[in-house]
């Protein structure tokens, strides 16, 4: 796959004229995309509505078979191109402005001055320690590179040794040592705080690390892994010391200034050199990219963003701001009331002002209780019913989907990322007319060109009919088990606020988020209501147990 994406860059292989975009509302986050594809570039974004996915269209390989999940969020966009927020920018304008940077300086003098490179497979590491090997040859100094890629391949950890020493003959061996490194450029957090970089730093080693989460291929296989930096972030601060510690969002930066999250290791190069934390000069590593041979002129601006990005972080924003962004959502609610206000919302656009009337009555009377049976606590039971009622009251049924589909947000994120004449084909399985894949399987998938957009349209003005006589979608098996999960989960709610205590506060508050497990659409669906179901069925002989031996 990602040979394949390098041959692409080259024009020595097919680069078909089709990306994949996932409209992140309708997605559930069930996985299901990620499972059937195995694919890093289907990523985790979390939201005001839970954790969902999207397609890093710059690893992107092609594949199209994250589309076989089983799912209506997948549209095949077709033409057009990836939006280059960057473009803006006018190549006389960017020499004048690199023109301004100074002379980096560079480190303590020393014999042989070692650096280890970490990142992820396939997003260029090789690329970089290459580069920076010919830059210190056009320099007139020795050096070494030792690339420990393992089965990386593309998505697992990358690291490699670079060594750089006024003289060939002091360098003996191209692997560090515990303790060894110089300067650690981590092109990827995860990577840079596992222990097999740990081993090489020491307290005086200088540490420059992109702080924005890449998620590597352990997602594959863990949909809840947590992807927050700040723990990572905390291990490297405790060895080094914030002194010594640079940290900064470089794929984001990096993105939003060329459109491709690729280049963000040689944004990090760029900010190291300018750091004066690289013993090459920036002249020899110019020539080194012109050398490489490709992307030169992107991958020449890359490196002197992040040249930028050291010398002058005010100027680094002012050109920001020219770029557009790549995400207007809204930021996840902060507060009880607020999580409590948007659902209201919500579910009033999902039906209508009495549906949304239901369940802020419902949250109210928990939170009365709650607030009774632990006063002065935090109100974690009220929180979670607040954020699972919600969910279970809005099951994305055909009318729902086609509502996401055409109430502007959809047209406008797409539009976000993607700019030229395009058309758009809708992957879907509708009822009747999908067949399944074989006897008793999930139904298959099927290609429905743009006029789809005019269906969804009409039927997102029919939600109305939803629930009553005339409602043809609502009379299947899985609606029906949808309009009875509402019933049953308020009932269960109702029967653990009698044994709440702040004792028993954990474990109610545990119970009330189990809709959390009910994902996805079909089959995936059903499989995740069983294991909430047996899920249920242990939290609640749990709190059986009573309040004194959940206190023990």
């Amino acid at each position: 796959a990602a040979e394949k994406r390098r041959r692409r860059k080259r024009k020595t292989f097919p680069d078909p004229a089709k990306r994949v975009f996932i409209n992140q509302e309708i997605c559930e986050g069930c996985g299901d995309c990620t499972k059937k594809s195995n694919c890093v570039s289907v990523q985790p974004v979390d939201t005001e509505f839970g954790r969902k996915r999207k397609i890093d269209q710059s690893s992107c390989n092609k594949d199209f078979s994250c589309q076989d999940g089983f799912c209506p969020s997948f549209v095949s966009v077709l033409g057009g191109s990836v939006r280059k927020f960057g473009s803006v920018f006018k190549d006389a304008e960017l020499a004048e402005l690199f023109k301004t940077l100074p002379v980096p300086g560079t480190p303590v003098e020393k014999p042989v001055y070692n650096i280890v490179l970490t990142g992820i497979g396939g997003t260029g590491v090789l690329t970089v320690a290459a580069i920076a090997g010919m830059a210190a040859h056009l320099d007139n100094k020795g050096s070494s590179v030792m690339d420990m890629t393992g089965m990386a391949q593309k998505g697992g950890s990358v690291l490699s040794h670079i060594r750089i020493a006024n003289s060939p003959d002091a360098l003996h061996a191209p692997r560090l040592w515990s303790g060894s490194a110089d300067l650690v450029l981590g092109c990827d957090l995860v990577v840079t705080a596992s222990a097999q970089t740990l081993d090489m730093v020491s307290p005086d080693t200088r540490i420059v690390v992109n702080s924005d989460i890449v998620p590597t291929a352990q997602f594959q296989s863990n949909n809840a892994i947590q992807l927050n930096p700040d723990a990572q972030l905390d291990v490297l601060r405790g060895i080094v010391g914030q002194p010594h510690l640079a940290n900064l969002p470089a794929t984001s930066i990096a993105t939003r200034l060329m459109g491709d999250s690729i280049t963000t290791n040689m944004f990090m190069f760029g900010f190291a050199v300018q750091k004066g934390l690289v013993p090459l000069s920036v002249e020899s590593i110019e020539e080194a990219i012109k050398l490489n041979g490709s992307q030169v002129k992107a991958t020449l601006q890359v490196f002197n963003w992040g040249r930028m990005a050291a010398h002058d972080e005010a100027k680094l924003e002012e050109y920001l701001a020219k770029c557009g962004v790549e995400d207007t959502a809204e930021p996840v609610s902060l507060t009880l009331d607020a999580l409590i206000e948007r659902r209201v919302k919500h579910l009033t656009d999902y039906q209508n002002a009495g549906w949304a009337e239901q369940y802020l009555d419902f949250v109210k009377q928990v939170r009365k209780a709650e607030t009774a049976a632990v006063p002065g606590g935090e109100l974690k039971v009220t929180a979670s019913v607040a954020r699972y009622l919600s969910k279970l009251m809005s099951y994305k049924d055909e009318y729902e989907v086609a509502r996401l589909y055409t109430n502007g947000d959809f047209i406008k994120r797409l539009k976000q990322q993607f700019e030229g004449d395009f058309k758009l084909e809708f992957n879907m399985a509708p009822p009747i007319i999908a067949r399944p894949r074989k006897p008793g399987g999930e139904p298959q998938k099927i290609a429905i060109g743009g006029w789809m957009f005019n269906v969804l349209k009409v039927m997102a003005r029919l939600k109305g009919l939803r629930g009553g006589a005339l409602d043809v979608f609502g009379r299947t098996a899985e609606r029906r088990m949808e309009r009875r999960l509402i019933g049953e989960y308020r009932g269960l709610i109702n029967s653990v606020l009698g044994q709440l205590t702040p004792a028993t506060q954990s474990v109610v508050t545990r119970i009330a988020d189990l809709p959390e497990m009910i994902r996805g659409y079909g089959a995936i669906k059903d499989g995740n209501v069983t294991q909430f179901e047996a899920e249920k069925q242990k939290l609640l002989a749990e709190l059986s147990k009573g309040p004194a031996a959940l206190a023990a």
